[in-house]
C-alpha cells in the first residue's frame, strides 16, 4: 500500500485527538474514585444508618462508573472517527497547493519549460516553494535554449567546411586537365579546411570540459602561465604586426592548470586577432586583495556597449571588422567565459572610447568551500 503524506497527516491528526480523549477520560476516572473514598459510604435517614447501606452504595457507585465508562468509550470513539475524517478534510486542503506543484512540474517538459507554477497561497512556505522551483524552471528553460542554439551552431560551422571541402574535391577530380600544381593547391586548400575543423573541434571540447566543472583544485600562478603563453604566440603577434607589452607579477590562485591556460591563450589569441595593424597588446597579472588578477588589454575597432554581452556568446560574431577573420569561429570569449563561472572567478569586459576591449579575470585565492565541482551561474560583468 502506497503511503502518502496526506494519509500520515490524518493517522497524526486521529491519534493525537484519540490519546488526548485517553488521557481526558482517564482523568475523569481518576477524579470519580477519588470522590468514593471521600464521601461517607454509608447512607443515613432520620440520624440513623440505613441497614444494608453501605452495600447499597457501593452497588450504586458501580453503576454509575460504569455508565461513565461506556458513555465516554463510545463518545471517544464517535469523536475519534470524527477526528479522522476532518482530519482528512483539513490534511487534504493544506495540502493542495503541493497538489497544485506537483501537476505543474509534470506537466513540464524540455519542451515546455516556460510554464511557471505561479502558487499563490496562504502558506508562506508553499509560496517560497514554488518561488524557488520557478527559478529553477526559468534556469532550465535559459540552459535548453542555449544548448539548442549551441547544437544548431556547432552543426553548421561543422558542415560549412565539410561542403566546401567536398566541392573542391569534385571540381579537381572533373577536371580532367588538372594539373599537378592544381591539384597541390587544392590539397593546400584542404589542409587549411582541416586545420580550421580542428581548431574548432578542440575549442568545443575546451568548453564542454570546462562547463563539466573541477574535478581537482591545485595552486597556480598566473604570471608563469601568461608569460608561457605570450611566449608562444609573440610570433603570431609579430606576423600580424601587432605589439606584445608584458607586466607579469607573481598572481597565485587555485583551479585547473590546463582550464587557466586554455583561459590565458584564449584571451591572450582574441586580443591578437581582433587587432588592428600596428596595434598592440597589453597582458598583466597582479596579487589581488582575494586572490589573483590578469587582465588582457588590446587596440582594435570600436565595439558598440550593445554588443558587449554577445561577446562571450557561442558562434556570435559582430558585424564590425572584428570579426571577419576565417581562424574565428566566436567560440574564443565564451571559452573564457565557461571556464571562469567554473572557478568561481569575476569577469569584466570593458569596451575601450578609442576602440578595443579590455578584460580582467579575477580568480579566487584558494578553492570555494567543500570544492564544488560544478558551475552555480556566470560570474561575468560588462562595463
Amino acid at each position: 500500500m502506497r503511503r502518502t503524506l496526506r494519509g500520515r497527516l490524518t493517522l497524526l491528526y486521529g491519534s493525537v485527538f484519540f490519546v488526548s480523549g485517553t488521557i481526558l477520560l482517564a482523568f475523569v476516572f481518576g477524579l470519580f474514585w477519588t470522590g468514593r473514598s471521600t464521601r461517607e459510604s454509608v447512607p443515613v435517614m432520620d440520624g440513623r444508618q440505613v441497614p444494608g447501606g453501605a452495600a447499597i452504595a457501593d452497588r450504586q457507585h458501580g453503576n454509575d462508573l460504569h455508565t461513565l465508562l461506556v458513555s465516554s468509550g463510545i463518545a471517544l470513539a464517535v469523536t475519534g472517527v470524527a477526528s479522522v475524517v476532518f482530519g482528512w478534510i483539513i490534511a487534504g486542503r493544506a495540502l493542495r497547493p503541493l497538489r497544485t506543484m506537483t501537476t505543474t512540474a509534470q506537466a513540464i517538459s524540455a519542451s515546455n519549460l516556460h510554464s511557471r507554477i505561479g502558487l499563490d497561497s496562504p502558506y508562506e512556505e508553499f509560496k517560497e516553494l514554488g518561488a524557488t522551483l520557478d527559478d529553477l524552471f526559468e534556469r532550465l528553460d535559459a540552459a535548453f535554449q542555449s544548448q539548442r542554439h549551441f547544437v544548431a551552431n556547432a552543426s553548421h560551422e561543422l558542415r560549412t567546411p565539410l561542403t566546401v571541402e567536398r566541392a573542391l574535391l569534385q571540381v579537381a577530380l572533373a577536371d580532367p586537365d588538372a594539373s599537378a600544381e592544381t591539384l597541390r593547391s587544392t590539397c593546400e586548400e584542404l589542409l587549411m579546411l582541416g586545420a580550421a575543423q580542428e581548431r574548432l573541434i578542440e575549442s568545443l571540447l575546451t568548453l564542454a570540459s570546462s562547463e563539466q566543472g573541477i574535478e581537482e583544485w591545485e595552486p597556480l600562478d598566473l604570471g608563469v602561465i601568461a608569460a608561457e603563453a605570450v611566449l608562444v604566440r609573440r610570433p603570431e603577434a609579430e606576423r600580424r604586426g601587432v605589439r606584445i607589452d608584458t607586466a607579469l607579477a607573481q598572481a597565485p590562485t587555485a583551479g585547473d592548470g590546463r582550464l587557466v591556460e586554455s583561459l590565458v591563450v584564449n584571451l591572450v589569441d582574441n586580443a591578437i586577432r581582433h587587432n588592428l595593424a600596428g596595434g598592440h597588446v597589453r597582458v598583466t597579472t597582479s596579487p589581488s586583495e582575494h586572490g589573483a588578477r590578469i587582465t588582457v588589454t588590446n587596440t582594435g575597432p570600436v565595439i558598440p556597449d550593445d554588443d558587449m554581452d554577445r561577446l562571450f556568446v557561442p558562434f556570435q560574431r559582430l558585424h564590425t571588422e572584428r570579426t571577419r577573420h576565417p581562424d574565428g569561429h566566436g567560440l574564443g570569449l565564451a571559452i573564457v567565459r565557461a571556464i571562469t563561472t567554473t572557478h568561481r572567478a569575476v569577469l569584466t569586459a570593458k569596451a575601450l572610447e578609442s576602440g578595443g576591449l579590455d578584460v580582467r579575470v579575477t580568480f579566487p585565492l584558494h578553492p570555494p568551500a567543500g570544492n564544488p565541482t560544478r558551475p552555480v551561474g556566470p560570474g561575468i560583468a560588462t562595463t
